[in-house]
């Protein structure tokens, strides 16, 4: 092996000669030393090399390897293999894509829907302006919260029961797309149905309680796949299902858990609160009907016995329109006769508004376009939206 090596330096006997010259003494010896400590190294690191060698003839030979290009590649993979694994921009990158997954998951629609519609009709059981008080505040992010976490549980499992049709009718959605699977799906919609009980346990507001339990068992009677449930393939069980939940639990509900729980003031129906109840009765059978319109097609797959799989797109549609031009009618009526001159003004004019802006976009649908449908339910959604932005002014 050491003969080898002294082969690999052959400069080291031409420095030993002229080691013994005078005239190139000092740099014969500097060399020398240079190539024994190259030498020695040599000999120190070549077993861990693993090279191969034979002997033949006597003599030997050696696989060349050059080591300096092992030792730079080992180098350069090392260095390069850092920056992927800290990389910050992959990070925000994988940070985003999960918020952008579950933002689609919460379907936040509904969740914008929930939030205003509690905080509505919480201001319903104001009377005067020292009732917009902290503890009034306090009162409104229970209830909101608690609810918030009720809707992912219900929308959730809509979406566990609905995975076949959705990569139909909504393929966007994380289950259907692939990015969360069936179990992450479980975990998540179970650790907020836990969430929301015991939130509304803890605050301990009867009301609460009893509306997230009916928004409970009204939302897994809705979806889950089981014997005597899955009250979504009959179009009349699904569409009071919405209602119930969307018109009266949320209406009375909320009002009564800040009118006893909050302010400590027995149960009163308002002339308001009826309103509400009344008109947002219309407007869920509205949202009820109109949601399978765009969804027709997974529908007829799979059995969903719908009002738009059983009657058609166009009777339906134009059935939701005059449905919601009756409501602000209605509303108009009500508004006019109201003892308060504000009230008058705003429900009569913001409600005469909605209705022109109604009719006029619903003339410029295209029936045949499914986008154009999904367009003009979420205009519906806000129309909703806007509609609990006026509850409050009816007196």
């Amino acid at each position: 092996m050491d003969s080898m090596l002294l082969r690999s330096f052959p400069n080291i006997n031409n420095a030993s000669s002229l080691a013994t010259t005078g005239s190139y003494l000092p740099n014969a010896s500097w060399h020398n030393r240079k190539i024994q400590k190259e030498y020695n190294f040599l000999r120190f690191r070549w077993p861990s090399l693993n090279h191969h060698y034979k002997s033949i003839e006597g003599g030997c030979t050696c696989k060349k390897c050059n080591i300096k290009f092992v030792v730079k590649a080992t180098s350069e993979k090392s260095f390069e293999s850092e920056p992927q694994a800290f990389d910050p921009k992959s990070i925000l990158d994988s940070v985003k894509n999960s918020l952008d997954a579950f933002y689609r998951f919460s379907r936040p629609h509904t969740v914008i829907g929930t939030a205003l519609s509690i905080i509505s009709v919480s201001l319903l059981a104001v009377e005067k302006i020292s009732d917009i008080s902290p503890l009034f505040f306090t009162g409104v992010l229970e209830a909101v919260v608690a609810a918030l976490f009720m809707n992912i549980y219900i929308v959730g499992l809509n979406q566990l029961s609905d995975v076949e049709i959705d990569k139909i009718n909504k393929p966007y959605l994380p289950l259907a797309s692939g990015e969360y699977s069936f179990e992450t799906g479980v975990t998540i919609v179970a650790s907020f149905s836990i969430l929301s009980f015991w939130l509304g346990w803890v605050v301990g507001s009867w009301p609460l309680f009893w509306a997230l339990f009916v928004s409970f068992v009204l939302g897994t009677a809705y979806s889950i796949n089981v014997p005597l449930l899955r009250w979504k393939r009959f179009a009349v069980l699904a569409a009071m299902c919405i209602l119930a939940v969307r018109a009266v639990i949320v209406q009375l509900a909320f009002f009564l858990h800040i009118q006893t729980h909050v302010y400590k003031r027995p149960p009163v129906f308002s002339r308001s609160l009826i309103f509400a109840t009344a008109f947002m009765s219309f407007f869920s059978v509205v949202i009820a009907l109109f949601k399978d319109i765009p969804d027709i097609e997974g529908d007829k797959v799979f059995g969903i016995q719908s009002f738009s799989v059983r009657l058609g797109q166009k009777p339906v549609f134009w059935t939701c329109v005059i449905l919601l031009e009756i409501a602000y009618g209605v509303a108009l009526l009500v508004g006019a006769a109201s003892p308060c001159l504000w009230s008058k003004i705003v429900t009569g004019l913001g409600h005469a508004v909605l209705a022109s802006i109604l009719w006029f976009h619903a003339k410029s649908v295209d029936l045949k376009s499914k986008a154009s449908i999904t367009s003009f339910y979420m205009f519906i959604w806000k129309l909703f939206y806007a509609e609990y932005l006026l509850i409050p002014f009816v007196r």
